[in-house]
């Protein structure tokens, strides 16, 4: 998702939930209905929301610093999480109190053509917001279907809105329908009621974008087709003849780390392995543009060491789920290739594992390949093809 694309859907849903807000006010003090009281104080928790939303864009946009050398890219996710957690809070809660104490204390609705006008002004709005946002997803959600796009996106403006604006119209037909029964019948307690399922729907949805946010905060992978991508853009079939392992890590929705080891020929200079590396990174950033930190570390692929130390779907139990069996076929070098999970200390740069025995290679942003500081200044001759693999705390 582009930063303008989910900032117009923002917006857009700003500017309704506003002006929805004070009508609804302005409703409920003429009607006294509790609907419109919930519905009056969900908008101004979804005007909040967006406010939050705006605000986590343009702090996630501070350049990095020695403290957050990665950046503040996550500050989107942290205030969408606390987005889910004003809808439960401030919407939700306060609708089920209000429902519970209308239905102890029904009274009739006055004015009922108040709510009733207000009610339909506010579905025109929400639809209006809903319409964008759905616009502006559609530009990136590509073949996924909503369910998926929303538990997929990296980005949580756009499935933040998506939800508020579809609990929105959802929870303004239960108000018109409470407040419709309240006046059809004559009995407040459907007004109580429609404001008891409006505060249940809006948990729901608190719930739905907790757990989504959550999962972003604790840092999730890149999507299945950029995997795709920088598997195919590392290996070249010359130097780097395989993926030995490797981990994507999303540092914010639009920036992404890639750290791997990977498998070089034994009888290569430490010249021609950085050369190589240098030519994968920009083979990566070239396929997937948002990989902006990488580290690549070179070593020379052990079948059993892999299988063993660096495995990422090895079982607790010892078992490996998966082993090599070709190391120039970037998809099999090692097992498994896996994206996500934390990242291995290998993959990080800071574990010794390159040709010339000087540390790994790695690089972050364009600084291109380098030796660890405490590299000694004197390179190790290069492996010969009978010399046994080096082990490591890692098993290589």
């Amino acid at each position: 998702m582009s930063a303008s694309g989910g900032t117009k859907a923002i917006v857009a849903a700003l500017s309704a939930n506003l002006a929805i807000a004070v009508a609804k006010f302005v409703a409920f003090l003429f009607s006294g209905s509790s609907s419109m009281l919930a519905e009056s104080v969900h908008s101004v928790a979804d005007s909040g929301n967006q406010g939050l939303l705006l605000l986590g864009g343009k702090k996630a946009k501070r350049q990095a610093t020695p403290e957050h050398p990665f950046g503040y890219g996550r500050e989107r996710y942290i205030y969408a999480f606390l987005v889910s957690i004003v809808l439960f809070s401030v919407g939700g809660m306060f609708a089920i109190y209000e429902g519970y104490e209308k239905i102890k204390h029904p009274h009739e609705i006055e004015a009922w053509y108040w709510p009733v006008g207000v009610l339909v002004f506010a579905i025109i709005a929400e639809g209006y917001s809903f319409r964008t946002a759905i616009a502006e997803s559609n530009q990136t959600r590509g073949k996924l279907s909503w369910t998926e796009f929303v538990r997929r996106a990296k980005a949580p403006e756009l499935p933040v809105v998506l939800l508020e604006d579809f609990g929105a119209l959802v929870g303004l037909v239960l108000a018109l329908g409470g407040v419709g029964l309240a006046l059809g019948t004559g009995n407040g307690v459907w007004d109580g009621i429609g404001t008891l399922c409006i505060g249940v729907l809006l948990i729901v949805i608190a719930i739905v974008l907790a757990a989504e946010t959550k999962s972003l905060l604790l840092g999730e992978s890149a999507g299945i087709e950029d995997v795709e991508k920088i598997k195919a853009s590392v290996v070249d079939g010359e130097t780097v003849t395989g993926i030995i392992h490797m981990r994507t890590l999303h540092l914010g929705p639009e920036e992404l780390l890639v750290a791997a080891k990977i498998a070089v020929r034994h009888d290569e200079t430490a010249s021609e392995v950085a050369d190589a590396i240098n030519a994968a990174e920009a083979r990566i950033r070239a396929a997937v543009p948002i990989a902006r930190v990488i580290y690549l570390e070179p070593d020379i692929y052990n079948e059993q060491a892999a299988a063993a130390g660096t495995n990422p779907g090895k079982s607790p139990d010892g078992d490996a789920t998966g082993t090599a069996t070709d190391p120039v076929d970037a998809r099999d070098a090692g097992g498994p290739v896996d994206a996500g999970g934390p990242l291995d200390a290998a993959g990080a740069g800071d574990r010794a594992g390159a040709v010339d025995g000087s540390g790994p290679t790695g690089t972050s942003g364009t600084s291109g390949a380098s030796a660890a500081p405490d590299a000694p200044t004197t390179p190790e001759p290069p492996a010969s093809s009978d010399r046994p693999a080096r082990s490591d705390d890692s098993g290589h």
